[in-house]
């Protein structure tokens, strides 16, 4: 896995796919992962997305194998755009496709809103409301479990929301364990700040095309709520997937990776 370094306290891992065609240009894709994740989360999307473009997945700053943040790190949303944005200048990609589960679709709708010069498209699946009411006021006693516990314990007390009613137990316990690999010290500081990330602002100022898939009862708001922010976004699609899940991009990785090549290839160009 290839590693660069956006500043002096981090080390990026991360993964660049690419099955096209040699005598090809292709676009690239821009896959950022969510909360407790790395860029092993997409390993469904990679077969689908790297035969017909360039598929870069970083681990995000303090997650996977990139250097883990200290518990008083300042997080920023900017600072997560700027890591992202200097591993693309690294690989001479001006502007590219993005696409963000969950937290990473967070970072990804205001990434798209502070810098547009970059984005060709943008796809966020099973992502936060704007605002998550009340998530600042937990903070708290989730840095009490994580002190307590370690993350798998929190993984594993949140699983069923995340994953929903229908995914496989096998698969259950593989993404507590997958999740459970996180430094305590980066997710102290990520829950109290990233997490928490108010981008009202952010959402109407998205101008490129944008494509919005969630499920019919995640846990994260009903279609309606979601329908609410998504409209904001002018040039923007919604796309509802049966299921009661808010981790879209694992349980319903081909439709929701279906649905992302379809968006791009009508929107892309």
């Amino acid at each position: 896995m290839p590693t660069f370094s956006p500043s002096a306290d981090l080390t990026m891992h991360y993964e660049v796919d690419d099955f096209t065609d040699p005598w090809t240009r292709p676009q690239t894709i821009l896959l950022l992962h969510g909360n407790a994740e790395s860029s092993l989360a997409w390993y469904a999307w990679v077969p689908k997305l790297a035969r017909h473009y360039r598929v870069v997945r970083p681990d995000m700053r303090g997650f996977g194998r990139s250097t883990a943040m200290p518990a008083e790190y300042q997080w920023t949303l900017d600072r997560l755009i700027n890591d992202f944005c200097a591993l693309m200048d690294e690989l001479g990609v001006a502007r590219f496709h993005l696409v963000g589960a969950k937290i990473g679709g967070t970072v990804a709708r205001a990434f798209a809103a502070r810098r547009p010069d970059r984005l060709v498209t943008l796809t966020v699946v099973g992502t936060p409301p704007p605002l998550r009411v009340g998530a600042a006021e937990r903070v708290p006693d989730l840095v009490r479990e994580f002190q307590t516990h370690g993350v798998e314990h929190w993984a594993r007390q949140s699983m069923a929301g995340r994953l929903g009613s229908n995914f496989p137990p096998a698969g259950v316990a593989w993404w507590c364990e997958f999740m459970g690999r996180t430094a305590v010290s980066t997710q102290l500081g990520f829950m109290a700040t990233i997490a928490c990330a108010d981008i009202r602002a952010d959402v109407p100022q998205i101008a490129c095309p944008t494509l919005v898939i969630t499920t019919e009862r995640s846990g994260l708001g009903s279609v309606e709520e979601m329908r609410t922010w998504q409209r904001q976004i002018p040039d923007s699609e919604l796309l509802v997937l049966p299921g009661d899940s808010y981790h879209v991009a694992a349980t319903h990785a081909d439709a929701a990776a279906d649905a992302t090549l379809n968006f791009i290839a009508r929107r892309g160009h």
